[in-house]
């Protein structure tokens, strides 16, 4: 009966494991091959000259000037995207969550709006807000978008968040914002959740006790949500580190005011420029290393986790 029904079990997961097969394991095999082949095009050796084995593609990365710069550049804004936005993300929904947990009347009205931009399409969103963030040009046809708009009434003057004399600063800012944004929805739907199915006695014996709406927050519903929280870090870590839509719905494919150089450009953007230009090699080596970057960092947060976490 036992062999029975571990026959069933891997039966059922039989069409999960083929898919991933397909679409998981074996294209990372493969990329980390062609991450080996020096000069490899695809379809053999770039310029019909024989590719060789080893490690030129890793180490040309860190001492050829040109691309050493674009790929340093590009893990510092993923850095930058990574450490800022997801904990931002994540502290911000917890209090959203907080909030609509405690409202009694339109609940299901606000939830529902704060939901829209998880179904709405990534790269409209990001068209949106190039416009929001526009800069009022010297064309008639060009006017200040709503956030220069909005600062101009406070008598801010309008800043070149997008434009051609944009400074570094202003690209990230806008880019920060619009990932935090897009995060939210499915981070509030998690703890919102989870937060609905706490047991009401804690609340009601730390209002007995006299704990201020401070101290319940981050002496009881923050451990009671440290599964939740600890989910939403760990999947939230790993997307940043793969952030791509974001950058091409804000910027375009001119990833910022530097235009080819790519000032806003994160590692996967630059992978799909090499792979764009067939350079193979290059860019598995890129994909590789963000690979190694993503499984260290997610093992760290999960030792951390273990300590951390109430389960």
């Amino acid at each position: 009966m036992e062999g029975l029904n571990t026959k069933k079990a891997w039966l059922f997961l039989a069409p999960t494991l083929i898919l991933m097969a397909i679409f998981t394991f074996y294209p990372l095999i493969q990329t980390m091959i062609y991450s080996f082949l020096n000069g490899y095009n695809g379809m053999g050796a770039a310029g019909g000259e024989s590719f060789s084995i080893g490690i030129q593609n890793y180490t040309r990365l860190f001492t050829y000037s040109t691309l050493r710069k674009r790929f340093l550049g590009a893990l510092g804004n993923t850095a930058l995207i990574v450490f800022i936005t997801v904990p931002l993300s994540t502290l911000i929904a917890l209090l959203i969550s907080v909030a609509l947990n405690s409202i009694k009347p339109l609940q299901k009205v606000f939830q529902t709006i704060y939901f829209l931009p998880y179904v709405t399409n990534s790269l409209a969103i990001g068209a949106v807000f190039a416009v929001m963030f526009q800069s009022a040009g010297t064309g008639t046809a060009e006017v200040a978008g709503v956030v220069n708009t909005v600062l101009g009434w406070f008598g801010i003057g309008a800043v070149d968040w997008l434009g051609p004399n944009s400074t570094y600063i202003a690209n990230m800012t806008v880019l920060i914002i619009y990932i935090v944004w897009n995060a939210l929805p499915f981070k509030i739907l998690i703890l919102l959740g989870a937060l609905q199915s706490v047991n009401k006695q804690y609340y009601d014996a730390a209002k007995i006790d006299g704990a201020s709406k401070h101290r319940i927050l981050w002496k009881i519903t923050v451990p009671l949500l440290s599964p939740m929280i600890s989910y939403l870090l760990i999947t939230g870590f790993i997307g940043a580190f793969k952030e791509y839509t974001s950058v091409i719905g804000v910027f375009g494919t001119n990833l910022g005011p530097a235009g080819s150089s790519g000032r806003m450009n994160t590692i996967v953007a630059l992978v799909y420029q090499y792979i764009e230009t067939a350079d193979y090699g290059y860019a598995s080596a890129m994909a590789m290393i963000l690979f190694v970057i993503i499984l260290i960092f997610t093992g760290i947060q999960m030792l951390v986790n273990k300590r951390r976490v109430h389960f």
